[in-house]
């Protein structure tokens, strides 16, 4: 079981990730079980400033009953089911959003739901899946004894030149196309199967946020078949078919219950960060590049430290469930590792991070690729033991709470 693996012995995990684990066991309800019992008072047909107005009232009230229920002073039996809820909000803002797309730091304001023009994610409001199934190397907390429910949707809004998902990332047609329902039934049946969690991931998920949401708002509600699943087998490449858990491994006061777990870059806007606070149980976050020059670099992405620091910062503050992934890659230590990792330690102490060392050089840094660019020589190898060493010893001297998630495994010699 997930609560007896030895990580949770590690009581900066367990401070940061104990609302995660709660849900992960059925001890606590996921935050779209709340979401659904917080009531508004607002005609859908509104101006969208008028619903925002909506959302923030709703959002200090689920606050008000998370605390209380975290608290064991409230039960969400206690909660009736009201008749337009908070839940469904957002489900109205993210389609009122995607009018004038600004899921992301981009803001390219096209209305993808028309689809005659496309923003930097080169996407309409169709959403594809690559593949979706137990994934077993994730970090520790997150993959357990069954897996990560991972997600993995296409195309993405970075455009980083040695992406290890290249193939989904860049290929916006990549996949299987899924609606709402659909995308409930694939999250479903990973639950059902024993999955600690709900991992959505790419590519990048924000740009799918309108998908995502609605098939968040029907979890439970949507039962599946065999027939209705086979279509979606197509993209399920394990063997766990149809197994079944006991209903007690998943359920909480008779509902579908399970972490939603955030995979991103976190190039969002702050709409769409309000958007999933009261809906996402755990966040993994990417925290990649020191400074803009290297994020343009490499990834021809502008405004990305101060749009991806503050996202990081508000979920800090927020008081969110979060594990933070660094990828240490060659020839930018000094210049991205240990100014990120300076910055959580000065910024978000005690958040457990992940220095990550399996770097290797892919897409369009590879130089055995036909589509090798010279432009990315500087990361066209494997980070040194040197590199990787230098980063544990950077994240150890600023007392960051790394070793238990970078190190399980035995790393040039180091264990835990």
């Amino acid at each position: 079981m997930l609560e007896t693996l030895w990580i949770w012995r590690d009581e900066q995990v367990v401070k940061r990730l104990s609302w995660y684990l709660a849900v992960s066991t059925n001890k606590m309800p996921a935050k779209y079980l709340i979401c659904r019992r917080i009531p508004v008072d607002v005609d859908f047909s509104a101006s969208e400033e008028e619903l925002w107005d909506a959302h923030r009232e709703a959002a200090k009230t689920f606050q008000q009953i998370h605390t209380g229920i975290k608290k064991g002073e409230l039960t969400l039996r206690e909660l009736e089911r009201p008749g337009k809820s908070f839940m469904d909000l957002k489900v109205e803002l993210v389609k009122r959003m995607l009018r004038h797309c600004n899921f992301c730091r981009w803001g390219c304001r096209v209305d993808r739901s028309e689809g005659s023009k496309k923003g930097a994610c080169m996407l309409d409001h169709i959403s594809r899946v690559s593949s979706y199934f137990h994934h077993l190397g994730e970090e520790l907390p997150i993959r357990g004894v069954r897996g990560s429910g991972t997600i993995f949707f296409t195309s993405c809004n970075m455009r980083c030149g040695f992406c290890q998902n290249g193939d989904i990332s860049k290929d916006k047609d990549n996949g299987l196309i899924v609606d709402p329902s659909q995308l409930a039934m694939m999250m479903w049946e990973l639950r059902v199967e024993g999955c600690h969690n709900i991992n959505l991931v790419g590519g990048e998920p924000t740009i799918h946020l309108h998908t995502i949401v609605e098939a968040i708002s029907l979890l439970g509600s949507v039962q599946p078949t065999r027939d209705k699943l086979t279509y979606l087998w197509m993209m399920k490449p394990d063997a766990l078919r149809w197994r079944r858990l006991e209903p007690s491994q998943y359920l909480y006061d008779g509902e579908l219950n399970t972490p939603i777990l955030w995979n991103s870059n976190m190039y969002m806007s702050m709409e769409t960060l309000l958007i999933l606070r009261e809906l996402v149980d755990i966040w993994l976050p990417d925290f990649k590049f020191g400074s803009n020059a290297c994020s343009i670099k490499l990834a021809r992405t502008p405004w990305y430290w101060e749009t991806v620091s503050s996202n990081h910062k508000t979920i800090y503050d927020w008081g969110e469930d979060i594990v933070i992934r660094h990828l240490v890659m060659p020839n930018h230590v000094e210049c991205c590792t240990k100014k990120v990792l300076s910055w959580i330690a000065e910024n978000m102490p005690g958040t457990p991070v992940n220095v990550m060392d399996q770097y290797h050089p892919d897409c369009f840094a590879d130089p055995l690729s036909p589509e090798f660019d010279p432009r990315y020589s500087e990361i066209a190898r494997r980070p040194t033991k040197e590199e990787i060493l230098e980063a544990y010893r950077y994240a150890k001297k600023l007392g960051l709470a790394f070793e238990s998630i970078s190190l399980e495994k035995s790393v040039f010699g180091l264990r835990p």
